[in-house]
């Protein structure tokens, strides 16, 4: 188990990075973390949903992602709410308070994520585990399902990551060890300091402090990188992003909602040399864009009120007049049509509301979620949605997409206004080729990009990058000493 002093110090990749080089050393590796949260999920070949970071891990290891390898997500509503979604379902909303507290009527989560830890272990070996957070917060330590009790039920050795890139990483990485009952501190095998940055002859004496003060070895020092990109769930990495337009190339807007969900659907993008991505919700920059993406959000309603509250939405509607591309996905493109309605009042209390009215469409939410993996004739994807949008009044269906299991997708106005429910599409480079045609004059001399070889090669870079700077030797010594 790779755990954390803190979110956010690495943990996900550095999963990542193991599920390759365990994969490249000839084992058959699966990722496993017991809880997750995020609003960037993913729907495994069975039409279950689970964790991006997830679905990451088990591209890395090579093997189909599955509910198993994370039992039980929460995607937050609001600041106190959150949609759970057990074994790749959605059971209902709970606020943080009654999903901690729950009573014993209640579903026995820590059951379900053990029997699903015990399904995968029999079926892979090893299993690379992730923690949340940080492993310190004693006042949920009765309930926590992902850290150190997780860990006590999969008998596994525990690495904890230290970023030390944000400073203190003495104290978190001290003061974590130190915090754990005397059962559980022995289960901590090994340090691993993550995001260092500068001559690490540096911290020779402070590897060998750390080592002395926590009787734990520093397995390894890993140098920050800025030439590895893998894709991150956490909506910390959207600060890192780009939020403004830049000359040479086709510059594309990612409107940026106030829940904004699954934005590693433009990852492939940020990687095209021929692209520039960013993302703003500043109402110049949208009209500077040459193409404008509406992307998913948690809540539609709410996000389209917003956008006409803050002036996108026209913005937007203008944008389109004077000839720049829109693309909506998912919830996007429940945006682009001519009303959203919520007749049960799944989202909140607001009964229907005007959309952008770029596409002739009408949505209507409803109460089950639609979760597949699906191919088209640009490729592959996956929908995770709620609401049915069909063409509104007269209009007849104009499917952008047409799917393999004989279904049809999306609306498409023309080659510079379009909708799709289908996440993961710009992943494929027939689509993107296909969104770009039309500033064919800005890339005549560029060439295609091929998202997936590139994927491949970033994982090989980030486990090489590991193994120079991880005690490989004493690491799997660890792992076969018990």
């Amino acid at each position: 188990m790779f755990a954390g002093t803190g979110s956010d110090v690495g943990k996900s990749i550095v999963a990542a990075a193991f599920c390759r080089i365990f994969r490249q050393d000839g084992y058959h590796p699966a990722p496993f973390k017991a809880q997750n949260m995020a609003l960037n999920s993913y729907a495994t070949p069975e039409g279950l949903e689970i964790g991006r970071a997830q679905a990451v891990q088990a591209e890395a290891a090579g093997i189909p992602c599955h509910t198993d390898m994370n039992p039980l997500l929460l995607k937050p509503q609001s600041d106190h709410t959150s949609q759970v979604v057990l074994n790749g379902k959605p059971i209902g909303n709970k606020n943080a308070y009654d999903y901690w507290r729950r009573g014993e009527s209640d579903i026995d989560f820590r059951s379900e994520v053990c029997a699903a830890f015990d399904r995968l272990a029999e079926r892979y070996n090893p299993i690379v585990m992730e923690g949340a957070g940080s492993i310190s917060e004693i006042n949920l330590r009765d309930t926590d399902l992902v850290n150190l009790p997780m860990a006590r039920h999969a008998k596994a050795d525990v690495i904890l990551v230290g970023d030390i890139d944000r400073g203190g990483v003495f104290a978190s990485v001290y003061g974590s060890i130190a915090l754990q009952s005397p059962e559980d501190q022995l289960l901590i095998k090994g340090i691993i300091i993550n995001k260092f940055r500068g001559d690490m002859r540096l911290f020779e004496e402070g590897k060998r402090i750390l080592e002395n003060i926590c009787g734990v070895p520093v397995l390894g020092i890993i140098p920050y990188y800025k030439d590895i990109h893998i894709e991150e769930e956490d909506s910390v990495a959207l600060a890192r992003k780009s939020f403004e337009v830049q000359q040479g190339k086709v510059n594309i807007a990612v409107v940026m909602l106030q829940h904004i969900s699954n934005y590693t659907d433009f990852d492939s993008l940020e990687q095209d040399p021929r692209i520039h991505l960013f993302y703003t919700n500043n109402v110049e920059d949208i009209r500077q864009a040459d193409i404008i993406i509406l992307p998913g959000t948690k809540s539609t309603i709410h996000d389209l009120y917003e956008l006409r509250r803050n002036g996108c939405a026209q913005a937007i509607i203008q944008a389109r007049r004077n000839g720049t591309s829109v693309l909506g996905i998912c919830g996007g493109y429940q945006l682009m049509g001519v009303e959203v309605c919520d007749p049960e009042h799944i989202e909140g209390d607001i009964n229907r509301l005007p959309g952008l009215g770029l596409l002739p469409v009408t949505t209507t939410m409803s109460g089950e979620k639609m979760t597949r993996q699906v191919e088209c004739e640009y490729g592959k994807g996956y929908e995770i949605h709620i609401g049915e949008t069909s063409p509104f009044g007269e209009a007849k269906a104009a499917p952008l997409l047409h799917l393999s299991d004989g279904r049809e997708d999306g609306y498409i106005v023309d080659n510079k206004c379009m909708g799709t429910y289908v996440h993961g599409i710009l992943d494929n480079q027939a689509f993107v080729d296909f969104l770009l045609e039309p500033f064919a004059d800005k890339l005549s001399a560029t060439k295609t990009f091929d998202y997936q070889a590139f994927k491949e090669e970033q994982y090989n870079k980030l486990a090489d990058h590991v193994r120079r700077h991880v005690d490989m030797q004493r690491l799997y010594q660890i792992l076969t000493d018990d």
